[in-house]
Formats: structure tokens, sequence, C-alpha cells
């Protein structure tokens, strides 16, 4: 697929929701994308750099083709190898932001790898920050036998396509909420797998996505023969660690958030805050056995969705997520592992993208090609 020469691929988290759908609209308003919630961002604080705003104010569409071919052509000049599509299937094989990825599919000129990243959850009324109960908007519901068929059916589509990631003969495929599936569905793998067989491949690389890192979780993963691997789900776990320790400071700042929502003008202190070093070096950290893949984060800040209930990483700059960036990629081939992973290419509602954007340009990009050059070149 590629002349570069690195032996590592590096995989980009990507979010399909920046083009119009009837549910958002109906459920979020007429026109809802995820422009919206970056549009709305406020800074709450000097030194809080919201809102995000893409380069040249480029709002794109992803319904267009054009601007897939764009963003590919970034990804190949500065060395992301393959986007990870988020992928929805709900109840009844209702699937929703699927456009990205099809006309990736439909146009075999443009020169980039792909997975999938199966988020197989409910999608609730909170699921941008909506107040309230979370009323059920969509279901996760998996079914029996024929309604795992019929999933597999639309995925051996993508699964056949030569640019589908794929590791020994077998298509790469990330699940969110592996211990759901594990639970409600626990033949589901095995039977995707006989059909995938059926298909020519060697059946399917599951890979679970790794939120908590757990011993619980671990071990499940370690523990079923259908998964193959994993991969760091960040802030997950890490950010958890950090936000919830048991300080007098943020005690007091959930405290305060609480009992007086509206006052601004201690923001600085009372908004929760990750530090970025803090958290880098401690994913950097974190043992990561053979089938343990590695990724590392942009940014965090999902104050555009979620208020001053959000969380706001301090400290991220192309400069500082360079330093990292390249310290995991070492690690991962190092561990002689095929496979880095980046959140994300476009989570612009978490203020999580290697997009350009309006203050550092191609920065972040440029950080990634740097690294990728420095390590893995010859």
């Amino acid at each position: 697929m590629s002349d570069k020469k690195h032996r590592v691929k590096i995989v980009s988290m990507y979010l399909p929701q920046f083009h119009v759908i009837p549910e958002n609209s109906e459920w979020w308003g007429e026109g809802f994308t995820e422009w919206v919630n970056t549009k709305k961002a406020v800074s709450y604080f000097p030194g809080h750099i919201q809102p995000k705003t893409p380069l040249h104010e480029n709002y794109y569409d992803l319904s267009k083709v054009e601007t897939i071919r764009e963003q590919v052509k970034w990804a190949n000049e500065y060395h992301v190898d393959a986007f990870a599509f988020y992928h929805y299937w709900f109840k009844d094989g209702k699937r929703v932001l699927e456009k990205p990825a099809e006309l990736l599919l439909a146009n075999k000129d443009i020169n980039i790898e792909m997975c999938f990243s199966w988020a197989n959850e409910n999608w609730t009324k909170t699921w941008h920050g909506a107040k309230g109960e979370k009323e059920i908007l969509m279901e996760e519901e998996y079914g029996g036998v024929e309604e795992w068929r019929e999933h597999y059916r639309y995925l051996r589509d993508f699964f056949m396509d030569e640019r589908y990631l794929k590791k020994n003969n077998m298509p790469v495929f990330l699940i969110l909420n592996i211990r759901d599936i594990l639970k409600r569905a626990p033949k589901m793998l095995e039977r995707w797998n006989d059909w995938a067989k059926k298909d020519g491949f060697a059946g399917i690389y599951f890979v679970a996505m790794n939120a908590r890192r757990t011993k619980e979780e671990r071990t499940i993963i370690l523990s079923n023969k259908n998964i193959k691997a994993s991969v760091d789900f960040v802030p997950g776990r890490i950010r958890d660690e950090i936000r919830n320790a048991n300080d007098w400071k943020r005690i007091m700042k959930r405290y305060i958030n609480r009992l007086l929502p509206n006052v601004n003008f201690w923001n600085k202190t009372m908004i929760e805050s990750i530090d970025y070093d803090d958290f880098s070096r401690k994913l950097i950290a974190r043992p990561h056995a053979k089938d343990e893949w590695r990724n590392c984060m942009v940014n965090y800040d999902d104050t555009p969705r979620r208020g001053k209930k959000g969380i706001v990483t301090m400290g991220s700059t192309p400069k500082s997520f360079y330093r990292y960036f390249k310290r995991m990629l070492q690690k991962t081939v190092d561990e002689e592992k095929d496979y880095m992973f980046v959140t994300a290419w476009n989570e612009w509602g978490e203020g999580n993208h290697l997009e350009p954007d309006e203050i550092y340009s191609f920065q972040w990009l440029k950080a990634v090609k740097k690294a990728v050059e420095e390590v893995c070149d010859e």
C-alpha cells in the first residue's frame, strides 16, 4: 500500500460524525453534526483554547468524497497509514454515520488502509452533554445468528477490499465494549470467525479496546480464544485515576461545581483538569504485553460537549505531543509490534485532533511525520 520505509503502521482513530443524518437532526436539531458542538465551545479561563477552529474554517462535510480525498492526502504526506473508523450497528441492523467509510470503499483509488472500531453501546440523550435522564435513542441489541449474519455480510465487503487492515490474513476489527458481547452474545465472535474462514481468511483479528486496563478486564481479554489483541482506549482509566485522586483540591472542585454551577470567576480553578505531561508519562510507563497495542493521545477537552462539567487537558502542544508520540513509537518498535494507534484524527468536539487548526496549522501532523522518520525510517 505504501512506499514508506517504517515498519510500524500508524493507525488513527476516526470519528464519522461530520455529516448530517436524519436521526441527529431529529434528536439534536436540524442539521446537527459534531461541528455544532465545536463551534459553540467557550473559553472558560485564560489559556483555555476554545473554540477549536479548523484551518481556514474548513467545517467540512464527510458525505462528500472530496473531503475524504483531502484527508487521505494529508495522511499520506504525514505518515498516518490507516484510519480506524468508528462503526455503529444497533438493534435490527440499524446503522448510522456509515457514509465516510462507504465512500472510501466505493472509491478504490483512494490510497489508505482502514479498519473498523465498533462502538457497541446504546446511544442516549446524554451522548453530547444533554441534561436529564439517560433516554435510550438507539439500543445496542445483538440479536441471534441471523442478525449476526446480516452484520457480517455488511462488513464482508470492507474485509474483502485490499485496503482493509489485515494481520496474518485476518481483518482487524476493534470492539469498544468487549465484555458486553461476551456476556450477551458469547457465540457471535466464533460465528464471525467461521464465516470469515469460508471467505478465505484465517478468521477475524478481534481487538478489544482496553478502557480500564484492570486485572479483571485483562483476564477476560486473555482468556477468550477469539480475541487476538487489545489496544489502549484513551484517555480511559489514566484520566480517571488522575481526576479522581483523593486530594483536597479535587474534592473541593467537585463540591463547589455542584453547589454553585453558574459562578464563573473561579473557572480555572474549579473546572476538572488533567496534566498532559502527567497523563502521557503514566500511559507510556504502563507495561504492555505482547498483544497489547499502544495508543498516543493528541489532546483532550470535552467542554464543547459537556460545558463546565467537562475535563480539560492542560499542556498539550505539538511539541509535547511529538515528544510523547516519539517515545511511545520507540517503545512500540522495541516491543516488535506492528501497529501504534493515535487518538484522534478528528475528535473536534473533544479538542482532540491531528487535522490542522487555525492556531497550530499542520504542526500536529508534522509531529507524527518527524517522529516516524526519526524512529522508523532507515
